[in-house]
């Protein structure tokens, strides 16, 4: 047996005197921390595993996308919605669905599909344009009101010089065309000139009635 000095006994014995005042806590927090680790990576695998399902069944949307059919696109989208509601991949396939089942003249779903983007998406810019296609249908079933106000709420700058075009559409239709003037100019300031869309507002602006 290996003899120790004094000095060295007396921290030995030091050593296993805190070792049996601590040791129980430092075995502890060493397992709390390895598992932690262990924690951390599964979690990652797990948000890896659902992302990549959710861009499966995003893809199958782009898939079926080309073929018109409003109906199988609404299906392939509410299966995305449903299934992985808080991804980025949810709120863009439910835009796309929106599209389709507008231009097949299904305003009831196309307005389903945007509400939920506005409820469930945590992207602002999605929650925007879909704020701004909502006024659409809303302006084609002359629902001004309602219009108005969903473009009164707050929106990113770069979306500026829409929501002032589409607040022009509205006040158009309902004859202020005062107001309508006002917020077409305001658009015109914050589209690039020269574009082909800041050519349309031009032409809507100048076939407003002369302001008396």
């Amino acid at each position: 047996m290996a003899a120790y000095n004094p000095e060295e006994q007396e921290n030995i014995d030091e050593l296993k005197s805190w070792w049996n005042t601590y040791g129980t806590l430092v075995v502890v927090i060493v397992a709390v921390f390895i598992a932690g680790i262990a924690g951390a990576q599964a979690w990652n695998y797990y948000k890896k595993q659902k992302t990549e399902q959710a861009l499966e069944l995003y893809d199958s949307v782009l898939q079926v996308q080309g073929s018109g059919d409003a109906k199988k696109i609404s299906d392939a989208a509410g299966l995305v919605m449903e299934s992985f509601p808080s991804s980025g991949y949810a709120s863009r396939a439910a835009l796309i669905s929106a599209q389709t089942s507008f231009n097949a003249g299904d305003l009831q779903n196309t307005k389903n599909r945007l509400q939920w983007v506005l409820d469930n998406s945590g992207e602002e810019e999605l929650k925007d344009m879909a704020r701004l296609r909502l006024t659409g249908v809303l302006l084609d079933e002359k629902k001004y009101d309602e219009a108005l106000r969903l473009l009164e709420v707050k929106h990113g700058e770069s979306f500026d010089g829409l929501y002032a075009d589409r607040r022009g559409d509205v006040l158009a239709a309902i004859g202020k065309a005062g107001e309508a003037r006002a917020a077409y100019q305001m658009a015109l300031a914050r589209i690039s000139s020269g574009s082909t869309y800041h050519d349309i507002v031009q032409m809507k602006l100048d076939a407003l009635p002369s302001a008396k």
